[in-house]
């Protein structure tokens, strides 16, 4: 009894083994390739299951979705022989299974082969047009004409090229030095020439300051000497109509300005006696000189 029971086991065993190895899966995000012996058989893009010879075809899978490609940075030569540094990177989708594991077999494959292809494009568009026009808005029609060609090229490889950019175009290390430097000494001369021409202009508006400082000190001082020569005058009429009116008053009262005058100030002194026209007035307001009699 047991002998028949072991037979069917196997048996059973080796059926679940040759169904399983009959039967795959397509995911909806893949699509399959059916290989026999290392030979293409069919190509299989409808998600589901699906069946194959077991033992003798393999199936190799391929995503079917849009994938990126990150190109290696590369220097690139301009028309005008300017050296750049370019980052690209692109965008595709397989659309060919077949044609896409007959040229580069994998996506390891794909990359050495789809970088060469971008940097030979990178090459050809911008060795056509100066820097200059590269930092113009004129660059994304060269980015799409990029794009264009490695997308005709890319059929070869069984692959749909939806989309190239640029990443980052930069100048190599040491060229950026040197355009810095210059840059610098640019910047450099710039500020010199606006600084002599600041310093020149502030040297007119100086001088033209003081012409005008000049002239108004001169045209007051002028006024003022007028003004000063008619107040001296007008105060000589006034001393001349007083002295012809009362002469003694006159000098009275010139007498009494000089003092007021001449000892002007708490601390000045005048030791000596009393005498002489400057005190003639201080004895008798007469101004004889003699001292008042005294009352008896």
């Amino acid at each position: 009894m047991k002998t028949p029971l072991a037979i069917i086991g196997l048996i059973v065993v080796v059926i679940g083994v040759l169904v399983s190895g009959a039967v795959f899966t397509v995911h909806q995000k893949d699509q399959a390739l059916v290989l026999q012996f290392g030979e293409p058989r069919a190509v299989v893009k409808e998600p589901g299951i699906h069946f194959k010879i077991p033992f003798v075809q393999n199936v190799v899978f391929f995503d079917k979705r849009i994938l990126d490609f990150d190109a290696k940075a590369e220097e690139v030569p301009t028309q005008d022989q300017k050296q750049l540094v370019v980052d690209a990177y692109a965008r595709y989708r397989i659309i060919d299974p077949l044609k896409f594991f007959q040229s580069v077999n994998n996506e390891r494959g794909l990359e050495i082969r789809l970088g060469n292809v971008i940097n030979a494009n990178l090459r050809a568009v911008f060795g056509e047009v100066n820097l200059a026009t590269l930092m113009t808005p004129e660059r994304a029609r060269l980015v799409h004409n990029i794009a264009e060609r490695v997308d005709r090229q890319g059929e070869a490889f069984g692959i749909n090229v939806i989309d190239v950019r640029i990443k980052r175009v930069d100048l190599p290390e040491e060229n950026s030095q040197a355009i810095y430097r210059r840059m610098q000494t640019q910047r450099e001369q710039e500020a010199r020439r606006i600084r002599a021409e600041g310093q020149k202009e502030a040297k007119r508006i100086r001088a033209d300051a003081d012409k005008k400082s000049t002239i108004i000190q001169a045209n007051a001082k002028k006024t003022s000497e007028i003004l000063r020569g008619e107040g001296e005058a007008g105060a000589q009429n006034i001393y001349n109509n007083a002295y012809g009116q009362d002469r003694e008053f006159f000098d009275f009262w010139i007498s009494m300005n000089a003092l007021r005058d001449g000892l002007e100030g708490e601390k000045t002194r005048f030791i000596g006696p009393p005498s002489g026209d400057f005190f003639k007035f201080f004895g008798d307001q007469s101004g004889s000189g003699q001292p008042p009699k005294a009352d008896r």
